[in-house]
């Protein structure tokens, strides 16, 4: 598999993704991060943009990196149309404003075959699980 990377330099997740309960439930699809960088978002694997524009007065990118994977950030503004090929950790963009976001930050998301997933399991940043003893 390609190596993944961070859309933003230097990121601190500032709202971790939460799996909604069945397909249409409540959740978080994707991560928030705070660039400690400057406000370049990248290209987080090589792909072709999908889609790119304004929805609902925010700017979204969405990258189609191929094997089923396509990423989407916002809030960016972004000079590529769609049909452009990216490689990974090229500048895309920069980051905007809008949508759920917290000023400042950048939403990530990733589906696979259409179905939203953990961006830090491609990432290789998810924490180890760890057992605990049941039932004291």
């Amino acid at each position: 598999m390609t190596t993944w990377s961070w859309p933003v330099a230097g990121a601190r997740i500032t709202r971790a993704y939460q799996a909604p309960a069945h397909e249409y439930g409540a959740g978080h699809r994707g991560i928030d991060l705070q660039p400690t960088g400057d406000d370049a978002v990248r290209a987080p694997r090589a792909g072709v943009v999908a889609f790119s524009g304004r929805i609902a007065g925010r700017g979204i990118l969405t990258i189609d990196h191929g094997d089923g994977y396509v990423t989407t950030l916002e809030p960016i503004d972004s000079d590529l149309d769609a049909g452009t090929s990216v490689r990974r950790d090229q500048p895309v963009g920069t980051l905007s404003v809008g949508g759920h976001a917290a000023p400042g930050t950048l939403h990530f998301g990733v589906r696979l075959d259409g179905a939203y997933v953990n961006p830090l399991l491609l990432l290789g940043d998810v924490p180890r699980a760890v057992l605990l003893p049941c039932c004291s």
